[in-house]
């Protein structure tokens, strides 16, 4: 009973949002409920004999963009349609405009002088191809690739793949970032665990003080900083590292992607740290030390080994934080540093194809469950703590 509103308004603000946008990645029923007529005749037109449609698919055509443009449905089959071959937007667009001064047959030249499409055997083909309620088409172009109208799937030319790479940038650019977080957050973490807790304190006030700060703001800043004509730029030429027609491009790629969201997530990677660090009694190096251990094979083999629970904790806290982000590798990433979250973005709010969104959001999110598993085989999440 306590749990249940709680339990309620996660099920119904989060699992079913979710649940119905990763099923988008599947659902192909648009062109089956807007050209019902035409779909249930096509399902027995041969496509192989290379020959148009009859007279009755025809009709059933015209009849089904009569009545999608009435209700202002029509658009919606071309968009879908247009993801697979351009061009079919703008011939049901074209087509509804047309069709409603055709009053009798027959259908099939009508339908062709209104648009030449409609008497290439493609255009139907595609349609067909479409007719199932459920389809593969938005996981295939989430890997670059396609099926053919003679059911091969073949990848996609060099020049149109672009999500295999994202794919890889994003895993790389994210382990990159939790190596750094983890290098430049440990020594932080362990200062903080061994100082008084008066000085600790106020370490730990300087940590959090990021989170104080909108993350839009932070990111703004590192432009500020980063580019050409940036304080760090300047002060390059200034010391007369660098001169002034040489300044280092440090913003719109890869680098100033790295080093923003390495600063923006590095709290995330000392708090699990300092947490377990703090747990861990001084005694022990000291009493390795007394006993002829060197100070660094003491914390080594003694202090270290206790950390590992916070550098699981805040590998895996940081790793997953940094392959969903995508505000800030659209802000400082250009076309070299963005992710593939904001390719996802894209196609939600922008684009508006929301079933390649969900296929590359699905598998975005099955990469994540399976690098947690390996996590799980080689670390152990037991062995995980945040405190």
């Amino acid at each position: 009973m306590l749990v249940g509103p709680l339990f309620l308004f996660i099920l119904f603000t989060f699992f079913i949002p979710i649940g119905d946008m990763l099923f988008r990645s599947v659902e192909n029923s648009i062109v089956t409920d807007i050209l019902p007529r035409s779909t249930k005749l096509l399902a027995d037109w041969d496509s192989t004999t290379n020959e148009l449609p009859s007279e009755a698919v025809f009709a059933a055509m015209v009849a089904d963009i009569k009545e999608g443009r009435k209700a202002r449905t029509i658009t919606r089959v071309g968009q879908r349609l247009n993801y697979e071959a351009p061009g079919m937007s703008s011939l049901f667009r074209s087509s509804a405009r047309k069709t409603k001064r055709m009053k009798e047959g027959p259908y099939k030249p009508a339908l062709i002088k209104a648009h030449k499409r409609w008497g290439k055997v493609e255009t139907w083909k595609v349609i067909k191809q479409f007719i199932p309620k459920y389809t593969a088409g938005y996981f295939l172009a989430a890997v670059d690739a396609k099926q053919e109208l003679n059911g091969d799937i073949v990848r996609l030319g060099d020049e149109k793949r672009i999500y295999i790479d994202l794919f890889w940038r994003t895993l790389r650019l994210s382990l990159i970032i939790t190596a750094l977080t983890l290098i430049l957050g440990f020594p932080i973490a362990y200062l903080m665990a061994i100082l008084p807790t008066k000085s600790s304190n106020l370490l730990l006030i300087f940590v959090l003080l990021p989170f104080w700060t909108s993350l839009l703001v932070r990111t703004t800043a590192w432009i500020a900083l980063l580019q050409q004509q940036g304080v760090i730029n300047e002060l390059l030429v200034f010391v007369g590292l660098v001169g002034t027609d040489n300044r280092p491009q440090m913003i719109h790629n890869e680098f100033g992607a790295i080093v923003a969201m390495t600063h923006i997530l590095l709290p995330f990677m000392v708090l699990p740290l300092f947490s377990v660090m703090k747990t861990i009694p001084k005694s022990y190096v000291r009493a390795a030390v007394s006993l002829g251990a060197h100070p660094w094979a003491a914390f080594w083999k003694v202090y270290f080994p206790g950390t590992i629970p916070g550098i699981g904790a805040g590998a895996i806290l940081v790793f997953i934080l940094a392959i969903g982000y995508y505000i800030t590798p659209e802000l400082v990433g250009g076309t070299t540093g963005t992710f593939i979250s904001n390719r996802i973005a894209h196609h939600i709010s922008s684009s508006l194809n929301w079933g390649l969104a969900a296929a590359l959001g699905v598998i975005l999110l099955g990469i994540v469950v399976a690098l947690y598993l390996l996590y799980d085989k080689i670390v152990g999440i037991d062995n995980m703590k945040l405190g």
